[in-house]
């Protein structure tokens, strides 16, 4: 049910290849966002988390290189203890938001104001630890001021032919949900275990295990163990194609339990310098414990196209659907999103971003005494101008309109956040 995102790579002892270890799913990685989609504007990722040793690996299926993430470790770094090096960073957000839902039909203008003092940890050359809590302030008195938390740990390592990754992450947040249609608390638990054989300069193997937790206060919990496993081929060094399987098991608090089946196939392919292609489809078989309802069979697909026609413009297309559990008892949620990006550097010190989403969240009754919910389309515009100063500053205006349709009273509505953010890291 859950897809994953993963992009480890490493090179072969004697001949060059490279392995991406469930690449095709980092297309699908919104779809658990697709479910839990908040309503206030998203800020941009604070810091690159690929521990140290890859930091040196290019990419070479992806146009858009990584260029943070490349000088990360060419300055000074005045937090230094033996391996660790400590990386500070600040995030200060103030916006004002109109048509954020309070509850379902009760939608409120507020003033906002974030916080989001950080700090990222190189230990060693295999692991990376960050910490990053939200300190948000409302205006408007209706809305609870919120506490969130974020924390990430990443780990990979190498043996012979084999790379071996580790992730587990826990985000807590009570924040305005689109399909709540109110301010939600919850809890959000993330693992992953990955591991990538060269069998040779060709074949590749491909080995995944994951555990995704989610606690909702007022709704559905959930409890989802995976595995997703591929074998890959390369044609050549800018083309492979794979073919996987993986199953699962979901344990809500109410309603059915699911156990569900996927098979896709995969394919990576840099046609030009300018231009890269990443896509996969297939199925996935979705049978309902205890339930008089059939089994769901779902197409499943994602899809990124990058294309940077001069150095200073770069354009993203992604797409994906699955399926993931949902808020509400007895239902799952079959969640299909699109997006477009156009990122313009301007005259050598501003960057202009402008993007546009779209996402219907259609839902399924797991048992046949449920009432679906209706479906939820909803729409996003958003557009951000940064320019940095002090080398590891930047400075940033946006505006983002957007707005939910459906059937079920009271999730209809749209709105407009405009804002100033100020970002440090070292």
């Amino acid at each position: 049910m859950k897809n994953k995102k993963r992009t480890a790579r490493f090179r072969r002892r004697n001949n060059c290849i490279w392995v991406w270890p469930l690449a095709s799913f980092t297309l699908l990685m919104l779809n658990r966002a697709g479910e839990a989609q908040q309503a206030i504007i998203q800020p941009p990722q604070a810091v690159d988390m690929e521990p140290v040793w890859q930091q040196t690996e290019t990419n070479q299926f992806e146009v858009f290189d990584p260029v943070e993430g490349a000088t990360r470790f060419s300055q000074t770094q005045p937090f230094k203890w033996g391996p660790v090096i400590a990386q500070p960073h600040l995030l200060y957000r103030a916006l004002y938001a109109t048509g954020l839902p309070l509850s379902p039909g009760d939608e409120q203008n507020t003033f906002i104001q974030e916080f989001s003092p950080g700090v990222l940890f190189d230990i060693g050359n295999h692991w990376t630890l960050d910490y990053t809590p939200t300190l948000r302030f409302y205006s408007n008195h209706l809305f609870k001021n919120e506490f969130d938390n974020a924390v990430l740990l990443n780990g990979a390592t190498d043996y012979e032919d084999w790379i071996f990754g580790f992730s587990q992450s826990y985000v807590s947040s009570d924040s305005p949900e689109v399909q709540t249609g109110t301010q939600t608390s919850q809890q959000i638990y993330s693992t992953a275990l990955t591991g990538s054989y060269a069998f040779n300069s060709k074949m590749s193997l491909d080995l995944g295990l994951y555990q995704d937790l989610q606690f909702t206060e007022g709704f559905q919990n959930s409890y989802d163990w995976s595995t997703m496993d591929w074998l890959n081929y390369q044609f050549w060094p800018r083309f492979n194609i794979g073919i996987g399987a993986g199953a699962g098991f979901v344990d809500v608090n109410f309603g059915p339990d699911q156990i569900y089946e996927q098979t896709a196939g995969r394919m990576n392919w840099r046609a030009t310098d300018k231009i890269s292609l990443q896509i996969n489809a297939g199925i996935e078989d979705c049978q309902f414990q205890s339930s008089d309802s059939g089994a769901l069979l779902t197409p499943t697909f994602g899809a990124s196209i990058q294309y940077q026609p001069i150095e200073a413009t770069r354009i993203s297309l992604n797409a994906s659907r699955a399926v993931t559990p949902s808020y509400f008892q007895g239902q799952v949620t079959e969640n299909t999103v699109a997006s477009c990006d156009l990122n313009q550097r301007l005259l050598e010190k501003f960057n202009l971003d402008l993007n546009a989403g779209y996402n219907i969240t259609k839902y399924v009754a797991s048992e046949s005494s449920v009432s679906e919910n209706s479906d939820n389309d909803y729409y996003t515009l958003s557009a951000r101008l940064s320019h940095p100063f002090l080398k590891r500053g930047t400075l940033a205006v946006f505006y983002q309109y957007s707005g939910n349709s459906s059937t079920e009273p009271g999730f209809t509505y749209s709105g407009s956040q405009v804002g100033i953010e100020i970002g440090y890291k070292y």
